[in-house]
Parts: C-alpha cells; structure tokens; sequence
C-alpha cells in the first residue's frame, strides 16, 4: 500500500525512483479508506533530506500511511527553503486538536547544549505531553530518543570523549518483543552522535524495557512498559552516503572527525560505502507500525486516549 504525501514534495521524485508506491494527495482523495496517520516532527537541519530518509522507511509496509510534517514554530530552520516549509510543514497550534494513530521525533544537531539551553525545549516539552494523550505510539529517534527519555522518564545524556560515528552490531535483548521479530540476532545500525545515556539507568528506570544494545555504541532501542514510547539511539533511516556526507563536512570545517567505522570497505573514505542495515530499517519500521500502531490504535481516532495500557 503506498504513503499518501502532498504531490509537490521533492521526496515523491527521489521515491518513485526507487520504485516505492507514493500516492499524492489529489489521487488518495478517490480512496475510500481511512490510512494511518503519521506525523512528523522535524528537527534537522536537512529536512528534505530527513523526509526522504523516513518516507523510504516507513515504505515498507502493507499499510497505508498518510504523513504530515510539523516544525517548531520557536526555531527557524536556516538550512531549508522557506518556501519548502510554508508549503510542507505546520507548527502545533495547527495540530494540537487534532489527533495521530502514529508520530515520529526526529533527532537534532543540539546534543552538547543542555536540554533546557535549546531555545525550542519548551515547545518541543508541550508537543511530548500532548503526544502522550493524543498519539497512540511515538518513535523517537537519536536526539529526540534522548529528549524523550529525559522528558518522560527523568534519564539524563551524557558527553562521549568522540563521536559515536559508523555501523556498529546490536544485540537482540528482549526477542519475544514484536518489535524485534524478524531480527537477526546480531543485526547493523548506524550511529552519529556525540552524547549517550546509562545502560545501567535504563535497566533500573520503573517503567523503561531495554530491548537492544551494542557493546560499542552502547543503548540502541529503549521502550516504554505500556508500549506506547519507543526510543532509538541511532539513525537506522539513513540512506548508503548519509555518514559520508557527515563525514565529509566535519573534514571540511576542519573538526577532528575520524572515519565512520564498519562503513567503507577498509576504512577507506575514497572506496563507496556498503549499506549493511538496510533489512534492519526496514523491520524496525514496519514492526512499528505493524505491532505498536496498527493494532494498538483506535478505529476512531477520538479514542486513542481510552488506550489501555498493557
């Protein structure tokens, strides 16, 4: 089933492409079916891009999805268009009435500033409580895992000495969960950051299951007890030159940046990277919104604060 997007979204071209099933708005009118309804916070800089990288993920699925895309009203994206984000994107007073069987938190270039140093962290606490009652299950990703975890939950981050940077194993720790069905039982993800949160905190945190972790990149998928909050430390929606691109332009800022490891054949930047986590992405995606959307959510929407928690 194909993901219901506005007709003039750059990302429709990029997907089509690739032979994955988009539908535009104008089609999707003559459908009589009520589709998931998926909204996207958007906190990168590069949100084109991060609209890509989602939609391509969230493809794989028989269901069909119909995504919106929201922004912080309190922080203006430099690197994005205007025009892109007046036509695509709505801020919170446009949403906050409304109600969402599924959301996405993506993550943001903000993970060395305290959370309360980030000038939209007041506006991004009122769209975390608001999920809570009006969404029936919110993945959270990378900075926004942190966020979520922080906000929700009381679970600090703290400075690695470098940058998380590359394609690390994971292990599966909770296999019974639906979340990981499928799974291999060492499996690749990517990772891009220069914070992490405590192992030992998460196992200790009333409420908080740890269901995967890597012996070098540390935490990887956190969730909720009652199943509605799911929190992913890396970046498993990343296309194949998303870690070459990063790398790239920390090199030409002049940081000190090291390869991404497990990613080039050899560790050799000028070698094209191989994508290792590409099966990965795609069951994370679709177990989420199988497992913990699908069949969690409401028929009618009004009813997804009536959600008994398991």
């Amino acid at each position: 089933m194909p993901i219901k997007i506005p007709d003039a979204l750059p990302a429709r071209h990029v997907l089509e492409s690739e032979n994955v099933f988009v539908m535009g708005e104008s089609k999707a009118l003559q459908q009589d079916i009520r589709p998931l309804r998926i909204l996207i916070l958007n906190l990168m800089p590069l949100k084109i891009a991060t609209e890509t990288h989602l939609l391509r993920a969230l493809s794989n699925s028989p269901l069909q999805i119909e995504v919106e895309f929201l922004m912080t009203s309190s922080h203006v994206s430099k690197n994005t268009p205007r025009e892109h984000l007046i036509s695509f994107y709505k801020v919170f007073d446009d949403v906050q009435h409304q109600k969402y069987d599924g959301m996405i938190i993506t993550g943001a270039p903000v993970e060395l500033m305290e959370f309360e140093a980030v000038n939209y962290w007041d506006e991004l606490k009122n769209i975390m409580d608001w999920s809570v009652e009006n969404v029936t299950s919110t993945f959270h990703i990378c900075w926004g895992a942190q966020a979520g975890l922080y906000h929700h939950f009381g679970i600090q981050k703290y400075p690695l000495e470098k940058k998380m940077f590359g394609v690390f194993d994971h292990s599966v720790d909770y296999p019974e969960e639906p979340l990981l069905r499928g799974f291999d039982d060492l499996f690749p993800a990517p990772h891009s950051r220069y914070t992490s949160v405590s192992k030992e905190e998460i196992m200790n945190k009333e409420g908080l299951m740890l269901l995967s972790h890597s012996k070098e990149a540390g935490v990887y998928i956190v969730m909720s007890k009652d199943r509605r909050q799911i929190f992913v430390t890396g970046h498993s929606e990343y296309d194949a030159f998303t870690l070459k691109e990063e790398y790239e332009r920390d090199v030409a800022k002049g940081l000190e940046i090291e390869v991404p490891r497990n990613y080039f054949p050899g560790d050799e930047p000028s070698v094209p990277p191989q994508v290792k986590w590409r099966g990965h992405a795609s069951l994370l995606f679709s177990n989420w919104l199988n497992y913990y959307v699908y069949q969690a959510t409401p028929f009618e929407l009004k009813d997804i604060r009536s959600i008994p928690k398991v």
